[in-house]
C-alpha cells in the first residue's frame, strides 16, 4: 500500500527515540498486525544494528527504523554560555557539571544508513529533514522503503523529489520532538486532519498521519482526511513492553500535568510535552541550538530521573488516553 508489507491493521507505532523505543515495543507492534518503528537516534552504527537483530530475534513481521537527518547550524557560543549560565544553579543542586561547550555531531548518521543497508530492515524514516536523493536510491537498491516526516506541504513536497516512498504527516498535537526540517524554523502548527488532506492534495504519496490520536475515532477520522495509516506514540508510553521512565509513566496521570506545548528547553529543536518547573522555567530563554543544547541538558535530566518536574515529559495532546496496558491491545483497540 505504501511500501510496508505485512500489515493488516494500519496502526504505525511511532519512533520514540532515547530510550522508549525498545526492541520489546517495536516488535510487539508489529506482531499485532500494525508497524513497529524503533527510535535510532543517539546510537552508533553497531548498536544499531544489535538493535535490529534484537527485534528481528522477537518478531518476523516488517519493522522500521527511525534516523535524525543532521543539520550543521552556525554555533551560537555567546546564545550556548548564556543558557549554561542559566541552568547552572539546577546542575549545582542535582552534582552536575555543565560542559563548558559542546562539539557539533551528525549523530552517526552514515554509520547507520550502513547499518540500515546491510540488514535489509523493510522501512527506513526520517525525521528533521530529508535524506539526499543517493541515500534514498541506495537504500531502495536494498529494497528497503523510505519514509519522510513532514509538517507541512513544502516539506512533504521536498520528501517527494527525494524520490520517498510514502510521508507522515505530523500533525502540531503530536508529542515529542517536532518534525520541522529547520532547527530554528517556525512551526507550522497544522492540525493533524487538515495536514493530511493538505498532502494528500499536493503530493501524489501514501500519508501516515500522526499526532493528537485518543481513539479509534480518531483514526477513523484520519484515514477518511486521505491517510493510508495512523501512527501513535503517546498512547505506547506507558505500555509495559516501552522504556518510558517510571516519572514519565506516572506524570501522564498524575493531576498536577494538565497541559503539553512545544519547547526547546531541553535540546534547542521544538518538541511537545507536559508542563512542568523546567519547561516553564527556561522556555523563553532556550535558544535554538541543537544536538549541542540537547548535550548540555543530558546530565540534569539523568539526574533528575526520577523527578517529574525536571525531566522531559514527552507527550501529546491525547496523553490523558494513555493506559498501561499491552502494546498489542493498543493496537487492537484502535483498529478502524
Amino acid at each position: 500500500m505504501f511500501g510496508f508489507d505485512g500489515m493488516s491493521v494500519p496502526i504505525v507505532g511511532a519512533p520514540m527515540a532515547g530510550g522508549t523505543s525498545t526492541p520489546e515495543l517495536t516488535a510487539a507492534v508489529s506482531a499485532a498486525g500494525g508497524l513497529g518503528m524503533y527510535g535510532a537516534a543517539y546510537l552508533t552504527g553497531d548498536r544499531l544494528a544489535a538493535v535490529i537483530a534484537e527485534i528481528r530475534a522477537l518478531t518476523d513481521a516488517p519493522f522500521g527504523i527511525n534516523l535524525f537527518v543532521p543539520e550543521k547550524t552556525e554555533f551560537d557560543a555567546a546564545a550556548f554560555a548564556d543558557y549554561r549560565a542559566r541552568l547552572l544553579p539546577l546542575a549545582d543542586r542535582l552534582g552536575v557539571d555543565l560542559p563548558q561547550t559542546v562539539e557539533y555531531s551528525d549523530d552517526h548518521f552514515d554509520e547507520k544508513i550502513d547499518a540500515l543497508i546491510d540488514a535489509r530492515v523493510d522501512v527506513a524514516s526520517f525525521t528533521f529533514g530529508c535524506p539526499s536523493p543517493t541515500i534514498v536510491e541506495r537504500l531502495h537498491r536494498a529494497g528497503i522503503a523510505v519514509s519522510g516526516t513532514v509538517t507541512d506541504v513544502a516539506e512533504a513536497r521536498l520528501a517527494r523529489d527525494a524520490g520517498v516512498d510514502s510521508v507522515c504527516a505530523q500533525g502540531y498535537s503530536a508529542g515529542g520532538h517536532r518534525a520541522t526540517f529547520s532547527i530554528a524554523g517556525e512551526d507550522p502548527r497544522i492540525d493533524t486532519a487538515d495536514l493530511t488532506a493538505r498532502i494528500r492534495d499536493a503530493v501524489d504519496l501514501p500519508v501516515i498521519a500522526a499526532g493528537g490520536v485518543r481513539s479509534r475515532d480518531d483514526v477513523r477520522t484520519l484515514l477518511a482526511a486521505g491517510a493510508q495509516a495512523v501512527q501513535v506514540g503517546t498512547l505506547l508510553l506507558r505500555c509495559p513492553e516501552a522504556g518510558t521512565r517510571r516519572a514519565h509513566r506516572d506524570a501522564l496521570v498524575d493531576p498536577r500535568f494538565v497541559e503539553t506545548i512545544t519547547t526547546r528547553a531541553y535540546s534547542g529543536r521544538l518538541a511537545r510535552g507536559l508542563v512542568n518547573t523546567f519547561i516553564s522555567e527556561h522556555s523563553d530563554a532556550a535558544p535554538a541550538i541543537y544536538p549541542q543544547v540537547n548535550t548540555l541538558t543530558g546530565g540534569i535530566r539523568r539526574a533528575a530521573a526520577d523527578d517529574p518536574e525536571v525531566i522531559n515529559l514527552w507527550a501529546g495532546a491525547g496523553f490523558r488516553a494513555a493506559q498501561a496496558i499491552p502494546a498489542a491491545d493498543v493496537v487492537a483497540s484502535l483498529a478502524p
